[in-house]
């Protein structure tokens, strides 16, 4: 079924309808609502005969393409671009129905435009997927009718295409162009100052036109001109600074399930552990990663040849949460096991109680006596947002009263963790990214790393 009515149609039909009853009163009016009625079916059938008239040289009048990425970032806006064109030899009116996944739950997905003959039109608008995994898009449906506007044609394309949705891939380009322009300030990443040379003394050497002056060794300089010799200027000689190992341990257990804005803490980690792996190997550090629960999930070793970080994110691009509790204690053996070079352990988990923490504490300290460990967990935005609403009645101080304790807690597991010398983050999810990478260049420029 190709040819529908518009609601022109069913309001010149039902004006034609009421004259027919009129006219039951006033005879005089029966001509002329027959003579309306006929020329009325001569329009539909001449708008429908006009639609339905072949394009010349063409298979079909109104052509529609849809454009997006071969994946979608999760929890990214992405772009998507649809191309309308008018084949006919008249302007037409449109309106498009793209049957996007169902996993976005929207149907507000439609779109009116005015086509001339001849012409283009481009419509763009966003999805925001808020889940990894498959999405399958349906038909782009479009709607042609002729200037007479009494019926429409539907043309269909773009049928059953399937779309992946990966990690924030989006999220991380903006990360890495920040990063090479020197503009992740803009993004809320502090400018820390290195404390020291960024690089790692080798030898002296000859000075040697272009060598920066800055490197010059002047102690080393008097020594050899009081000698007489020749070339009495010296220069530090640097090495870069050994790749440093930066693993990401992202845990998987039913504590990372809580969601915020549409996303679950774990799509949070996981976003944050590719962009961070990313800015790692701009560093000239080596990336990997670990995902545990109650079973030892997905291993890569750290790494920074070409090619890694693909497949990082395909192996990030499969992780699930579980329903069972975390076992701590089979993410030290496997730690222990896997990682044997002192690394920087960057920890996604979460903590709701100062208890919880506690029975996992013998191994975070065994997991910081061998590693720079940084424990990164949650702020429960909401419970911020209702203690900052005023209270106006008695139930609703004892509530706040509860919600303080509860988010007191929080900040007790951060002393706490403090206390053994292990290194914390406590950040809201929508500022995990930027706050992680704080941590991270933090390390680096006290030469923890």
């Amino acid at each position: 079924m190709t040819l529908f009515l518009t609601s022109r149609f069913f309001q010149v039909l039902g004006a034609i309808a009421t004259g027919f009853v009129v006219a039951f009163f006033l005879p005089w009016l029966l001509g002329p609502m027959k003579i309306a009625l006929g020329l009325f079916v001569v329009l539909a059938l001449l708008d429908a005969l006009l639609l339905y008239a072949p394009a010349k040289g063409q298979t079909a009048p109104v052509f529609g393409r849809r454009v997006l990425g071969e994946k979608l970032a999760n929890g990214s806006d992405n772009d998507v671009r649809i191309y309308l064109e008018n084949r006919y030899r008249f302007p037409i009116q449109t309106e498009t129905i793209d049957e996007i996944p169902h996993q976005f739950q929207r149907r507000d997905v439609l779109f009116k435009t005015s086509i001339r003959p001849g012409e283009t039109q481009i419509i763009d608008y966003q999805l925001r997927p808020t889940k990894r995994g498959e999405y399958e898009f349906g038909a782009l449906n479009i709607y042609a009718a002729s200037p007479l506007g009494l019926v429409r044609r539907r043309f269909r394309y773009a049928q059953g295409k399937v779309v992946p949705v990966y990690p924030s891939f989006l999220q991380m380009r903006q990360y890495e162009l920040l990063a090479i322009h020197n503009r992740l300030t803009e993004v809320g990443v502090k400018r820390i100052r290195r404390v020291g040379h960024s690089m790692e003394f080798e030898q002296i050497r000859p000075y040697v036109a272009g060598d920066d002056p800055r490197s010059m060794n002047w102690k080393a300089t008097a020594r050899r001109a009081g000698t007489g010799a020749d070339d009495a200027l010296v220069v530090n000689h640097f090495q870069d600074e050994r790749a440093q190992q930066v693993y990401c341990l992202i845990d998987k257990g039913r504590v990372m399930r809580m969601p915020f804005d549409g996303l679950s803490l774990l799509d949070y980690a996981i976003n944050a552990t590719l962009v961070v792996s990313n800015i790692a190997l701009l560093k000239h550090d080596k990336a990997g990663l670990l995902t545990f629960s109650n079973r030892p999930g997905a291993a890569l070793a750290a790494d920074r040849r070409p090619g890694h970080l693909l497949k990082l994110l395909e192996i990030l691009y499969r992780q699930k949460t579980k329903y069972l509790e975390t076992d701590f204690e089979l993410l030290y053996a496997t730690v222990r096991a896997k990682i044997k070079q002192r690394s920087l352990l960057i920890l996604f988990t979460n903590f709701e109680t100062l208890h919880g923490m506690q029975r996992q504490l013998p191994y975070l300290r065994r997991l910081a006596k061998d590693h720079l460990l940084l424990v990164v967990f949650f702020e429960n935005t909401e419970l911020r947002a209702f203690l900052e609403t005023p209270a106006a009645t008695t139930e609703e101080v004892y509530n706040q009263t509860i919600a303080e304790k509860f988010a007191q807690e929080k900040h007790q597991i951060v002393l706490e963790l403090q206390r053994y010398g292990i290194y914390s983050l406590l950040t809201a999810p929508k500022d995990l990214t930027a706050n992680t990478i704080n941590k991270y260049l933090e390390f680096k420029a006290r030469g923890l790393i």
